[in-house]
């Protein structure tokens, strides 16, 4: 049978540090140390540092998971081969369909994060410039990851790889310089509960702030779509992923209990709150200009996680196309870089469309709110069910490697510490810190339950004219030759 060649991606491109990176760039370190997880202080207040520590614990269940998985099935589609394999082809469809949509989302989110984090600075440092005028930086965002991504895995890895480190050690270097000025006030009681908010006091306010906390950890799973693209993906990708999740969650404990010390346990409820003190505010008040670089770290960070998201996205939705489940068009691939400029073409399109038409439409922090309500509900909907996915695969396939607690009851560990999250970020005021969303982020849920059934829409479709294209998901191509022939009839050849 006749068919026309579709080259693969770059095989052996990049190594244990770049998809490292990818993984750690993807969580945003900077930004989320700066503004995500002061979000749980006023929960858990100066026992923050326990919330986080809790937070890690439960992000690890779901990381070994996802490890497990990307070790036996280093394929570009990760999530939606995980789901295919382990539970079924039409949950693979789905979940691929859901992940491409929000990982697309990620980058506006971040640009807009870059807009208006930029143009506020400005303003504060200038008041001649324009606070609203945020949406040049945001473009000019754009393009860079635009230009990185046209470049190739080597060139958008290597990049974010560079923006990584930075961001890290100045938040390291920050931290550290303030354990030393609280001096006699470093404790350890900050990992203990007496702390808490007043409103939340006890466990009840650490588990409310390590709820709010655990979505910062979001994005550890980042490097699994590059398994095609790296070196020994098997081992890579295993400690890529846990490596990231460990050793950024650590990062995460250290630089919030440097800050509860020297702010003060007793009062840190307040801290990251409407005219309270931030990260880059206490920087200005007591360590001079070194403010810049928390601020360029803030800036570097969401340039960095759009970056890797949109690496994330345009390899999804490649891994989908040369399956024919999304557009043919989406599988096409730069004859020198190997790069999916296809989807690149369109990621840009979506990101320069979502953040003028969302940021202009309202302002640019209530689009933040709103695509970060869409993403965080959808991902964390993924990471459950990537966890039942690793119990299905190593019951149903490889009953010969199963380990009962790592393969069963780290994954039912991690479902169980994803529901809260997944409730807190849908808005279901099932718990009593629950905040119900307010209109226009209310839209979230809507928006993505009109996603996801336009997906079974497609895939009852394609269950109807080509269902061998829905099996197709659980396909792993890495050991096949370096190209994926797709006759003419759109069948992918086994």
């Amino acid at each position: 049978m006749s068919g026309e060649t579709v080259q693969g991606l770059r095989r052996d491109a990049v190594g244990l540090r770049e998809v490292l990176f990818q993984s750690v760039t993807a969580m945003a370190p900077a930004a989320a140390v700066a503004a995500s997880i002061p979000s749980g202080a006023a929960f858990a207040g100066g026992s923050l540092p326990l919330s986080v520590l809790i937070a890690l614990v439960a992000c690890l269940f779901t990381a070994s998971c996802v490890a497990e998985l990307a070790r036996e099935l280093p394929a570009a589609g990760s999530v939606a081969t995980y789901a295919a394999q382990g539970l079924h082809p039409t949950v693979g469809f789905l979940v691929g369909w859901g992940y491409v949509f929000v990982e697309a989302l990620v980058p506006p989110l971040l640009l807009l994060q870059l807009g208006f984090t930029t143009a506020g600075t400005l303003h504060q440092e200038w008041s001649s410039y324009p606070e609203n005028l945020w949406w040049p930086w945001a473009l000019a965002g754009a393009a860079i990851i635009a230009v990185a991504g046209w470049f190739g895995v080597r060139a958008s890895a290597r990049f974010g790889t560079v923006l990584g480190v930075f961001e890290i050690l100045v938040f390291l270097v920050f931290a550290v310089w303030l354990i030393g000025k609280a001096g006699g006030d470093n404790t350890l009681s900050v990992f203990g509960t007496s702390h808490t908010a007043k409103e939340y006091s006890g466990l009840g306010g650490v588990f409310a702030g390590s709820v709010y906390t655990v979505l910062a950890f979001a994005g550890f799973e980042a490097a699994a779509p590059l398994a095609e693209e790296t070196r020994d993906p098997r081992r890579t990708m295993h400690r890529a992923v846990l490596g990231a999740a460990l050793g950024i969650g650590l990062f995460y404990v250290l630089t919030t209990y440097a800050m509860t010390v020297y702010f003060g346990p007793d009062r840190f409820s307040g801290f990251g709150a409407s005219g309270a003190a931030s990260w880059e505010e206490v920087a200005r008040a007591s360590f001079g200009l070194f403010w810049v670089l928390v601020f360029l770290a803030v800036v570097n960070s969401t340039i960095a996680n759009a970056n890797a998201c949109a690496t994330v996205s345009t390899r999804t939705a490649f891994a989908l196309a040369r399956i024919r489940v999304l557009p043919r068009v989406l599988a096409t691939l730069h004859p020198r870089h190997r790069s999916p400029v296809a989807g690149i073409a369109v990621q840009t399109v979506v990101t320069v469309g979502a953040v003028l038409g969302l940021g202009l439409g309202y302002d640019p922090v209530t689009a933040f709110l709103l695509l970060a309500t869409v993403i965080v509900t959808v991902v964390i909907a993924v990471y459950i069910v990537v966890n039942l996915a690793c119990a299905g695969y190593f019951l149903r396939r490889r009953r010969d490697l199963l380990k009962p607690v790592r393969h069963l009851l780290v994954p039912l560990l991690g479902i169980v510490a994803f529901v809260p999250a997944l409730l807190t970020a849908a808005g279901l005021p099932v718990f009593d810190f629950v905040t119900e969303l307010t209109t226009p982020v209310s839209y979230a849920d809507p928006v993505v339950g009109v996603w996801m059934a336009a997906g079974v829409v497609v895939l009852l479709v394609l269950l109807r004219r080509h269902p061998e294209r829905i099996a197709e998901t659980a396909r792993v191509h890495l050991d096949e030759p370096d190209s994926t022939d797709l006759p003419q009839n759109g069948a992918v050849q086994p």
